[in-house]
């Protein structure tokens, strides 16, 4: 009898040790990858780690965490908001209209696009959960419908400071100086997009895992029916989790509009891959397991130093994209593998 315990506890060190060394690189590896491009990079350029280029990516990374935060907030319920860039790319256009177009002071290029961003998600909603239409085909319908929105608006052109008008004028307003701090501000020498990306982290991390509708969020992408069964309206906060995905990523196109000082059509179009592999990065970090904002900021900061990286390397944009979906493959290889070994 001993020695079958003995010889099957042979037969099992590897295996734990397999998996040990896993995990250990399933909880850390993000980090570490961090640390390690950081170090690369560092090497290969000089000016890399300068104040003004930390600077940089940090601003790069709010914007984009901002984003995540939306599209992390619909895996929660076990959805995926593909019309983030769309919705950020309109607030942005709306943002840049009330200024430039419209003559309107900072409250007003404010509200109008995050209260355009939040019917968005309402319609988002309304399509998934009472016309019962996949997460993914509704959401990347809306992605169309919004970029072709923006398009029809503008006739494909940008909106900026004292641009020409069809009539033969000139847009009556501008980019106003409070509007740009947003974007450009710093507060403490902090840059005022990094404070909000951080207040953003910070208030969805302490709703996710402190409050009672945080754990429903979890709950209802766990096991739906279970949850059903059990008391939660199920319905209510897959409705909740589309609203707030595009409320933040209205944030992040008015934070953008206030950073480049223009309305772009497609300024919101390159943010959503960027934001759907930080979410899912953010899986594995610390060995979360599942969707949260401390794991969605690191994946950002991973890319965006990647991505800033190559750019002071003079690494092609259509190269960057390869190293963007390669790394999103990475992210959702070691997921679900993970998944799959500990099922």
């Amino acid at each position: 009898m001993n020695s079958q315990i003995v010889e099957q506890q042979h037969i099992n060190t590897p295996a734990r040790q397999k998996v040990s060394i896993f995990d250990f690189f399933y909880k850390y590896g993000t980090v570490l990858t961090i640390v390690l491009v950081i170090g690369i990079f560092s090497l290969l350029s000089p000016n890399f780690l300068t104040a003004d280029n930390i600077s940089d990516i940090l601003r790069s990374i709010s914007i984009v965490t901002l984003i995540a935060v939306g599209v992390t907030l619909s895996l929660t319920i076990n959805g995926l908001d593909l019309s983030v860039g769309s919705t950020a790319g309109l607030a942005t256009i709306l943002s840049a209209s009330m200024l430039v177009l419209h003559r309107q002071e900072l409250i007003v290029a404010i509200i109008v696009p995050i209260i355009a961003a939040v019917l968005i998600g309402l319609i988002n909603a309304f399509l998934v959960v009472k016309v019962k239409i996949p997460d993914i085909l509704a959401t990347l319908s809306m992605m169309f419908i919004v970029q072709g929105a923006l398009l029809t608006y503008t006739k494909g052109y940008a909106i900026y400071t004292n641009m020409p008008l069809a009539d033969g004028g000139r847009a009556p307003g501008i980019f106003i100086p409070s509007f740009i701090h947003i974007g450009q501000g710093e507060i403490l020498g902090i840059p005022i997009p990094v404070l909000i990306m951080l207040l953003a982290v910070l208030v969805v991390h302490i709703f996710l895992t402190y409050t009672k509708h945080g754990r429903f969020f979890y709950v209802t992408g766990g096991n739906m029916e279970a949850a059903r069964l059990s008391g939660v309206p199920v319905n209510k906060y897959r409705v909740y989790a589309y609203v707030l995905s595009a409320l933040f990523a209205g944030i992040g196109g008015v934070v953008l509009a206030a950073r480049i000082g223009v309305g772009e059509v497609n300024a919101g179009a390159p943010f959503l891959m960027d934001a759907v592999a930080a979410a899912y990065i953010g899986f594995s970090v610390f060995g979360a397991g599942k969707p949260n904002v401390i794991g969605t900021l690191f994946g950002s900061i991973l890319i965006g130093v990647l991505l800033n990286g190559l750019t002071m390397l003079n690494v092609p944009y259509y190269t960057q994209d390869i190293i963007k979906g390669a790394v999103l493959a990475g992210a959702l290889a070691i997921t679900y593998y993970r998944q799959k070994s500990h099922s």
